[in-house]
């Protein structure tokens, strides 16, 4: 079911109603125009303020004609990062209003192809643009195209699919994050050598993939002493990624460095700490959530990789919108920044 995060856009009239004036007082007070009480321009400007509204553009989008509806398809289940993401669209509404744009989340299973294509096909021929954190897999690609094909703006958002016809990818160079992340785990091993373990979501989200490969080339090029375990998949889920890692860590006493490459993150903690392991383990990991930043404080996390959610929504949204505007994309603008959070530099 899509969730509906925006409402009917503002106009003139319900700002002069919340400020408790006339519509030709919010209009020169709009205009600066003398004739008006200090108190009553305040309210008026407290009241423009308060829900973010911009006249000009509302005005601007009114005459481009019917508003637009935008679908941002999103995994399902409790995976912090991704509902960092969708918080931000929702904090978005009087900016999006302003703009005539609705915007919809869709949830489904990313990690199973036929599920993720279904939910792409399903959606109805009314959505301007749709983003997707997506699976690459041909199935997929098929759906996308064929969501091209329609007329639809489609971007792929943290996780691309490159060899479909997708207008843009939103999200970070995921082989620059996983070379970081090597880095960091080889550097905080210091001298030691041992084994590496690996916990991501699915080899078959790009973004997993990409990290993966950026994270074996520094471990192979740069930390001989250092031998990179199999990967596990654990869907990004707690109790999964839990139970695959203790399996692990009961099998391999030499295990130094553990990367983990999605979510999960609590499961892989809670590993480490039953294994009493939880100190003598390097553990970086991703993102900076309620959960990562209590794990930084604790210790038993060492460094995250994190990009900013914030801007992520954003940059879909504004990209969508661009693109269905038929204006060009600004690319310096949307370019999604990687972070190195530890303790010590904690936002």
């Amino acid at each position: 079911m899509a969730d509906t995060l925006t409402a009917t856009a503002l106009t003139l009239k319900d700002i002069a109603r919340q400020a408790g004036v006339s519509l030709a007082t919010v209009d020169r007070v709009l205009h600066n125009r003398p004739g008006v009480r200090p108190d009553t321009v305040r309210r008026v400007r407290e009241a423009i303020e308060r829900n973010s509204f911009q006249p000009h553009v509302a005005a601007a989008e009114l005459a481009r004609g019917r508003a637009r509806r935008f679908a941002f398809v999103m995994p399902a289940g409790p995976n912090p990062f991704m509902q960092q993401i969708q918080d931000y669209l929702g904090e978005m509404s009087a900016w999006l209003s302003a703009r005539r744009l609705g915007v919809e989340t869709v949830a489904t299973d990313v990690f199973d192809p036929s599920v993720l294509a279904a939910s792409l096909e399903g959606l109805s021929d009314d959505y301007d643009g749709i983003a997707v954190v997506a699976l690459d897999h041909p199935g997929v690609r098929a759906a996308i195209d064929d969501l091209v094909d329609a007329g639809a703006k489609v971007v792929t958002l943290v996780s691309d699919v490159p060899s479909s016809r997708r207008h843009h990818y939103v999200g970070i160079d995921n082989i620059a994050a996983g070379r970081a992340a090597g880095a960091l785990v080889g550097r905080l091993v210091g001298q030691k050598s041992g084994k590496v373990a690996i916990v991501a979501g699915s080899q078959g989200l790009r973004d997993h993939a990409e990290r993966i490969f950026g994270f074996n080339q520094v471990m192979a090029s740069e930390f001989p002493s250092l031998s990179v375990l199999p990967v596990l998949e654990g869907r990004d889920e707690d109790g999964r990624s839990e139970q695959l890692l203790a399996r692990l860590l009961d099998k391999h006493a030499d295990i130094v460095g553990l990367y983990n490459v999605g979510a999960g993150t609590q499961g892989v903690a809670n590993a480490l700490n039953d294994s009493c392991r939880d100190k003598q383990v390097v553990f970086v990991g991703h993102d900076v959530t309620a959960l990562t930043r209590r794990l930084l404080l604790q210790g038993v996390m060492d460094a995250a990789i994190s990009q900013n959610p914030g801007h992520e929504a954003r940059a879909a949204v504004r990209v969508l919108l661009a693109l269905a505007r038929g204006e060009p994309i600004l690319r310096e603008q949307e370019r999604i920044r990687i972070d190195i959070v530890m303790r010590d530099n904690l936002p």
